[in-house]
């Protein structure tokens, strides 16, 4: 089967190995201008790079004057200060190693402001006694479980009291407030929005009752991408999506009324026929995202495509279009969980005017740099 005429078409994918991951940084700059409309200006954001982990993705963000970063390993957080970002928050409470890591990280960029979360007393007085052996100062941010249950702790007086604890020790400074609502993606926009008020407004009235007793309050930094047109009618609130700047399936099934597009997909050869309507791809679990059910990817030229197995290296579908696919065929995917599939390729092919280009290696999906 010829490959279909589409904006996702390769004129030169015969020079593509495959599996491969595809980039379309025209798609991405539109995404980011989206990304930016719907907060209401680029300063209301602090968007995640767990999604792309690429320093050529900050910086096209960066030049949309997008100032601040939010990241989930030390690696990531390397990777935005490299790219000169002035602020780069690390939401994820460092322990054991990291913590020294990321004090070595400070050290390193003496001219970024790094901020990262707590939700524990033990964990805070660490980072305490390490900042103060380190020399520096490391801003930390209160993280509030708002019903997700992954990390945080909820709002109230024993959070109030680790906002207080923070305030109090050498070394720190009380960086605000972090709330994830991952736990929120109801596809009715109405009741997606009943849900995040009602889960963020402990944490808002936390914050007020903390000014109230005089202690800074710098940001509240909320929300995943589901939740950031909810939050961006907060004025007050800094929105922090990832995986609106890449899309995939998945959020554009849960989520219709964001009108990002698919900016990466997935390129997969046929490599097998081994039956009536069947073909296997070389797109097993070790390059397309297998925490989520079937179907984990979907092919816009196959629409009746069903998975019928999964493993390492293969993908076998059942198709009735069989018939007119050959071995050796491309088939173009779309993740259905793009942010994991990117973390499992070495670089992403950059596709520019219709052809393959370059190649970006995809640096912080290694989980150390330098440091």
């Amino acid at each position: 089967m010829s490959i279909e005429k589409s904006w996702y078409a390769v004129s030169n994918i015969d020079e593509v190995d495959s599996p491969a991951l595809i980039l379309y940084p025209n798609r991405v700059d539109e995404n980011i201008r989206r990304m930016v409309s719907t907060a209401g200006g680029a300063e209301r954001l602090c968007p995640h790079v767990k999604t792309h982990k690429l320093g050529q993705l900050v910086r096209r963000q960066m030049e949309s004057r997008i100032t601040k970063f939010k990241c989930a390993t030390i690696a990531e957080a390397e990777m935005v200060a490299d790219c000169g970002v002035l602020n780069v928050m690390l939401a994820y409470q460092p322990v054991g190693p990291k913590l020294h890591r990321l004090i070595k990280l400070i050290k390193k960029f003496p001219k970024t402001i790094f901020s990262t979360i707590a939700d524990d007393a033990g964990a805070i007085e660490a980072m305490s006694k390490a900042a103060t052996e380190g020399g520096v100062t490391l801003s930390v941010l209160v993280d509030i479980d708002c019903g997700m249950h992954r990390s945080g702790i909820a709002a109230g007086d024993n959070a109030e009291n680790l906002y207080r604890l923070i305030a109090s020790l050498p070394g720190l400074t009380p960086g605000g407030l972090h709330i994830y609502d991952g736990h929120i993606s109801d596809t009715d926009l109405t009741l997606r929005a009943v849900r995040c008020e009602a889960a963020i407004a402990p944490a808002l009235a936390m914050r007020d009752k903390l000014k109230a007793a005089g202690l800074a309050v710098p940001r509240v930094v909320a929300g995943g991408t589901p939740t950031l047109p909810i939050h961006a009618k907060h004025q007050d609130l800094e929105c922090s999506p990832g995986t609106s700047v890449l899309w995939d399936w998945g959020y554009e099934q849960e989520c219709p009324d964001l009108k990002f597009i698919h900016a990466a997909l997935v390129m997969t050869r046929i490599i097998s026929k081994p039956g009536l309507n069947l073909v296997c791809l070389d797109l097993g679990h070790k390059a397309i995202a297998a925490e989520k059910p079937h179907p984990r990817v979907i092919f816009p030229t196959l629409p009746d495509a069903k998975a019928v197995t999964h493993s390492e290296e293969h993908l076998v579908i059942e198709t009735a279009r069989a018939g007119e696919l050959s071995v050796g065929d491309c088939l173009f995917g779309i993740p259905r969980h793009v942010c994991p599939t990117v973390a499992l390729y070495a670089e992403a092919v950059v596709i520019e005017e219709g052809k393959a280009q370059a190649r970006w290696p995809i640096l912080a999906r290694n989980r150390a740099l330098s440091i």
